[in-house]
Parts: C-alpha cells; sequence; structure tokens
C-alpha cells in the first residue's frame, strides 16, 4: 500500500533561493513543453521526449533527470486522471510558477544518518536538513521511488511516496454500516452519531468571513484572506481524520467490515435549494471515504461500497419501500408497520445489510 510522508525543508535563505529558482524554471520548462505538445498535437511521453528533449536541456539549463522528469508531468497533465492511456485534447495546459516537480533517487538522495537530503537545483547539489514526526520518519524506512517537491507560504516540502506493508483481512461475520450526510458527518448501524454541527458552523462564519473581506477589497482585507486560505479545509480534514479513526478502530474492535454508500458523483445528480447549494459544495463525503479506506486497509479491516438508493426509505423490519417512510429529515416511520426511529440510524442498518463481508476491499455491491 503507497503513503505520503511530508517533510519539511529547513534550507538557508541562499539554499530558499535556489529551490524556488529551481521551480520556477522547472515550470517554465513544463510551459514550453506544453505549448510544443498543443502546437503539434504530441501528448504521450515517448514521443513528447523525442520532440522536445534537446531543446529542453539547451534552453532551460535543466539536468538530463530534471528533463526527463517535466517531460513526464506535461503528459501526465494531458492524460485523463483514472482513465488509463485517455488523454485530455480539450484545451492547453499550463503549469503555476512554483508548482511541485518530481525528484527521484538519481537527482535526491536521503541521509538518513544526519536528517538531510541531497538535493539536486539549478544552482548544484544542495544538502538540506529536514524535519518530520515520528509517524513520517518510521515511514520513510519503507520509502520507494519519487519524491514531489513542494513549497507552500515560503515554506518548502517534500512528499515522499511509501510502500506500507498490508495486513491479512481480518474475519469478519458482519458488516457496521456508516451512513454519511451533511447535518451528520456519519452515523453507524450501532446508532453513534458524528455531528456536523461543529464543522458547519466553522463553514459558515469562514463564508461569511470571506464575503466581508471580499466586498471591503482593501489591502489589509486581501492580507487576512491570505492568512485565512486553507484553514478551513485543514479544519474539516482534520475531523474527517478523526471520525474515520474511530470507526475504523470500532470495526475493528468488534470483527465487522466496513459498509458504505457509493456517493460518486452526488454534487451533479442532486438538486438542493440556491441557499444550500454552498454546504452541499463543501461537504467532504468522499474525502471522508478515502480516509476510512486506507486506515482500514492498515488495520485489516474490509471495506465495501453498496448503492446507497432508498436506504433511509427502506424499513429493517418489513422492507417496506417509501418515500412517505422518511417523515421528516431526522424522523423514519414505516407507512405499513409503524417501525419509527432516527432516519440516519435506520439508513445505516440498512447499508450495513446490503453489504457482502465476503467480497474483497472497496468492492462495489449494486442492490
Amino acid at each position: 500500500m503507497k503513503l505520503t510522508a511530508q517533510v519539511k525543508l529547513l534550507p538557508t535563505p541562499e539554499q530558499a533561493a535556489a529551490l524556488k529558482r529551481t521551480l520556477e524554471t522547472a515550470n517554465a520548462a513544463c510551459d514550453f513543453v506544453s505549448s510544443l505538445a498543443w502546437n503539434e498535437q504530441v501528448f504521450k511521453k515517448y514521443h513528447l521526449h523525442h520532440l522536445c528533449y534537446q531543446a529542453v536541456r539547451e534552453r532551460f539549463s535543466l539536468s538530463a533527470q530534471i528533463t526527463v522528469r517535466v517531460i513526464a508531468k506535461v503528459a501526465d497533465a494531458y492524460t485523463h486522471p483514472g482513465h488509463q492511456g485517455k488523454l485530455d485534447k480539450k484545451s492547453h495546459h499550463k503549469f503555476k510558477p512554483t508548482g511541485s516537480i518530481a525528484y527521484d533517487d538519481r537527482i535526491l538522495s536521503w541521509r538518513m544518518g544526519d536528517t538531510t537530503v541531497s538535493i539536486w537545483t539549478t544552482d548544484g547539489r544542495q544538502r538540506i536538513s529536514f524535519v518530520c514526526g515520528e509517524r513520517q520518519w518510521e515511514m520513510l524506512a519503507a520509502r520507494q521511488g519519487e519524491s514531489d517537491l513542494s513549497v507552500f507560504r515560503e515554506m518548502f516540502f517534500l512528499y515522499a511516496t511509501c510502500e506500507v506493508e498490508e495486513p491479512n483481512p481480518i474475519e469478519t461475520t458482519d458488516a457496521l454500516g456508516v451512513d454519511l450526510g451533511v447535518k451528520n458527518i456519519a452515523v453507524d448501524a450501532d446508532g453513534e452519531i458524528h455531528s456536523a454541527s461543529h464543522i458547519n458552523k466553522v463553514r459558515y462564519r469562514h463564508r461569511r468571513l470571506r464575503a466581508k473581506l471580499q466586498a471591503k477589497g482593501t489591502r489589509s482585507a486581501k492580507r487576512k484572506l491570505k492568512r485565512l486560505s486553507g484553514k478551513e479545509h485543514r479544519f474539516a480534514k482534520d475531523t474527517n481524520h478523526r471520525v474515520s479513526k474511530q470507526i475504523v478502530a470500532k470495526a475493528k474492535g468488534t470483527k465487522r467490515a466496513i459498509a458504505l454508500e457509493d456517493l460518486s458523483g452526488i454534487c451533479q445528480w442532486v438538486t438542493v435549494r440556491r441557499c444550500q447549494r454552498a454546504t452541499l459544495h463543501s461537504w467532504a463525503f468522499y474525502q471522508l471515504r478515502q480516509l476510512v479506506e486506507y486506515k482500514a486497509k492498515l488495520a485489516g479491516v474490509p471495506v465495501v461500497l453498496v448503492n446507497p438508493r432508498n436506504t433511509s426509505r427502506t424499513c429493517p423490519e418489513c422492507e417496506c419501500v417509501d418515500k412517505a417512510n422518511r417523515k421528516t429529515q431526522s424522523e423514519f416511520s414505516c407507512v405499513v408497520c409503524g417501525f419509527a426511529g432516527f432516519a440516519d440510524h435506520i439508513a445505516a442498518i440498512n447499508i450495513g445489510r446490503r453489504a457482502a463481508v465476503n467480497q474483497p476491499n472497496v468492492a462495489r455491491v449494486d442492490a
């Protein structure tokens, strides 16, 4: 299983300037290669290499391996994510001046003994110290493949790909259904509720503050907006990390698989009022699902995706499916047998029952 370890570099001012120049030069080369690719309608890495390798080296004075990584970055940009080999020829791609660049072992070496890296820059090789957390230090022992150099607010980071061994899946006889929502982040089949009220309050407060600052438009307002940038996202991600950790721990402790709804594309096919659009599109359900999936793999817990259709309208007692069963957002009451309860809890029960626990990890099960 591949995970990413984030490492912070501690360059001197001269080294920081060299790293920034390297990113700017490499991304300028990416723009040059992208223009050639677009004009010649050549997008695959092999053909791009033969088209512009020599021109890039002569024009930008890049090393051989950095030039190869630049061409690979452009080729990847013209490839549809998730569609192996399918090209995106609809638009001419351009690159940010300080966008990340991939390094491999030819141009980046890790020296764990003195916690430094030797990295290629346009000013030659630089030996730069780094710091990381205990968890990241353990992961670096299994580092494989490329590492991405990135800059954020004048701070430089390396994102190293690490191959972590997965344990064998545990034996399960049942599934813990989990219903995901906007009002409640997650509700499981045992009735445990992970409320989203605090996240929604934070999102509303940040949304209102951003609107005020953008309307004001002064330089101080823009500085404040820059300081606030990413704060809401980090808060929501931390909350999703904690919720996913609790769900996986409960499933492992009770020897159950985890059943989740497959909500792919929900923002496109769900219709909401204008006042609810911002809330829907800021809903980080896919991020929560990804966190649950990777934590479950590390814990050996199977994860099953099920069809979400009518999970909150189906009675778990008589299996009656009726829109009228869902009285309100939170209230469920069967029109046939009278069974009643909290709607999200009912949905979680139905999700758990739909899951086939003998499916492989992250399987798709239709109702």
